[in-house]
């Protein structure tokens, strides 16, 4: 990914909707995208799979080894030699996906250091002339096509193989910028020919030479020529489609996905031991889709395909909790009632989700509520709770003493009409 360590310990930016007028002008903002069938689907899937997968994980030192090292290019090629990944099975990881509620994935088809895991007529540096002599791409595209799973390629305009890119960020010469832009569009024509349908492009990998440079304009014009439905991320340095804040979670008047890894490093890095919580992974999630944004959460398998068995565990949780309270995450927004004593909530229809993080016993209070609450069920159990609502404040009675999901406890309230917040809103 395209980041300094001191961004990669950013603190997470949690959003709390505080009054009806904020979330009502976020609606109003993000209205004509959200008509726009082209990214309707996404909009509503909300959560995805990134993977971060590539020579660099046979090393299983993270993705930016080659340039952290400082490791010439003619010692680095030889990696490519020796990553011939012999447990690559991408229905596997597609299944992963599936089973945790992941609704797209989106796989690194060339990160920064050049290595491209397609076959590509302007690159000897790929997967299919090297090692593996294997196509990645079209085994990973046909496991998705085969599932019927979301499928996007991540794509770096950055190529640190060719001789005077590095240092990472330095102006480079117009010849080189000519032929690294050249090869862009060649090698992005053959990712959206040759596999099929392509629903996202997630460039990557921009420095300081702008969108002029890398001809980002007719580059996205052909991308969507030949994939007519693609939608496209914000990192050729045009808009595109959707914004992509990463390792934090902000908020945009437009169309956004926030892009966390599980552990602090993007690549396999197994002695990265610093994973997230489960409940902390929750959270985010959560609080990407109460704000009409969607999560992206990364893994990295080894350099023989394997996803390590710390962040399949942590799917499989996922996957538990999403079986139970998906209802809360796809296709929600903002609600107009908002719980700041008890964590965050989001908006479907007629019904409000209340993602409690903080459990506060038997009785659920929150207030500056202006609809009457027909209903209170947890998702979790199923079990209904008694409603007091006297004016906008409002009472759940009978509930638990101790919170029954060890994560992320969500109650599901159906509103009589259209929920709305009281006046004056909650500041």
């Amino acid at each position: 990914m395209k980041l300094t360590l001191k961004l990669l310990t950013l603190t997470f930016v949690l959003f709390a909707f505080t009054s009806k007028s904020f979330a009502q002008n976020l609606d109003k903002a993000t209205l004509p995208e959200q008509n726009n069938s082209k990214i309707q689907w996404w909009q509503e899937a909300k959560f995805g799979m990134f993977i971060h997968w590539g020579v660099y994980s046979a090393p299983g030192r993270g993705e930016w080894l080659m340039y952290q090292e400082h490791i010439p290019f003619s010692e680095y090629a030889l990696l490519a030699d020796q990553f011939n990944p012999q447990k690559y099975n991408p229905k596997e990881w597609v299944a992963k996906a599936k089973e945790a509620g992941m609704r797209y994935v989106v796989l690194t088809t060339r990160h920064h250091d050049g290595f491209c895991l397609f076959d590509s007529k302007v690159s000897d540096f790929t997967a299919p002339k090297t090692g593996a002599k294997r196509d990645l791409i079209k085994e990973f595209a046909d496991a998705c096509h085969a599932a019927g799973m979301r499928m996007g390629f991540y794509y770096s305009l950055q190529d640190w193989h060719f001789p005077g890119v590095l240092p990472q960020g330095s102006p480079v010469g117009a010849s080189l910028q000519k032929m690294l832009a050249d090869q862009a569009h060649e090698q992005i024509r053959e990712l959206l020919s040759n596999y099929g349908a392509v629903d996202i492009l997630w460039f990557d990998g921009l420095t300081v030479d702008g969108p002029e440079a890398w001809r980002s304009k007719e580059l996205l014009e052909m991308a969507r020529k030949l994939q007519p439905n693609i939608i496209i991320n914000d990192r050729s340095g045009l808009p595109g489609d959707f914004a992509t804040p990463e390792n934090a979670v902000t908020a945009q008047s437009r169309p956004w996905e926030s892009c966390f890894c599980m552990n602090r490093t993007w690549g396999y890095a197994p002695n990265d031991r610093n994973y997230k919580p489960v409940a902390e992974i929750l959270r985010l999630l959560a609080s990407c889709a109460s704000q009409s944004g969607n999560f992206l959460l990364n893994v990295s398998p080894d350099g023989d395909g394997t996803i390590p068995p710390e962040q399949a565990e942590i799917l499989k949780n996922i996957g538990k909790w999403m079986k139970l309270n998906g209802k809360a995450i796809y296709g929600a927004g903002p609600s107009p009632v908002v719980a700041p004593n008890l964590g965050m909530t989001s908006r479907v229809g007629n019904k409000v989700y209340l993602l409690i993080q903080r459990w506060p016993g038997t009785t659920v209070p929150f207030a500056w509520c202006g609809s009457k609450v027909k209903s209170a069920r947890m998702l979790t159990t199923g079990q209904y709770a008694r409603i007091e609502q006297k004016g906008d404040r409002v009472w759940l009675h009978d509930l638990p003493q101790t919170p029954p999901d060890p994560w992320l406890n969500v109650i599901e309230l159906t509103f009589d009409g259209e929920p709305k917040a009281s006046e004056p809103a909650y500041r």
